[in-house]
């Protein structure tokens, strides 16, 4: 989630960022990272992916963008951490872009919601911890 003045979510909802369009801009920074985690996080082994959506939930009212990612593989392991890198790159496009605008922003809550598959099974977050 990005944490921001309620009039930034509503110029970034309008296309009024002076950078240019910011969530399709985030969309493919968090894609790209995605695929990158591997060079990124010393310990994760390059994943052939085989699919990564993101999406994005604008609440001006509440001053806030809110950023899933869901990633696939058909391989026999986890995929945790490619979405959470994505999210992460996704969130630090939107600072970079909204800053000239907004340095109040805060990055905030990046978590794992669900998995399925790897050597630890399938993980369904509590909504109480959430």
């Amino acid at each position: 989630c990005v944490r921001m003045q309620p009039e930034t979510v509503a110029l970034i909802e309008q296309g009024g960022i002076p950078k240019g369009d910011v969530l399709a801009t985030a969309r493919v920074a968090a894609i790209m990272a995605a695929k990158k985690t591997g060079d990124l996080i010393p310990m994760c082994h390059p994943l052939e992916l085989t699919g990564v959506e993101i999406r994005f939930t604008c609440d001006a009212a509440a001053g806030e963008v809110v950023i899933e990612s869901q990633v696939r593989t058909v391989g026999r392991t986890g995929v945790e951490m490619e979405a959470m890198t994505a999210v992460g790159v996704a969130a630090l496009t939107i600072y970079d872009m909204c800053k000239a605008v907004d340095r109040e922003m805060v990055l905030t809550d990046i978590r794992l919601m669900s998995k399925r598959g790897g050597k630890s099974g399938a993980f369904v977050r509590s909504r109480s911890t959430v």
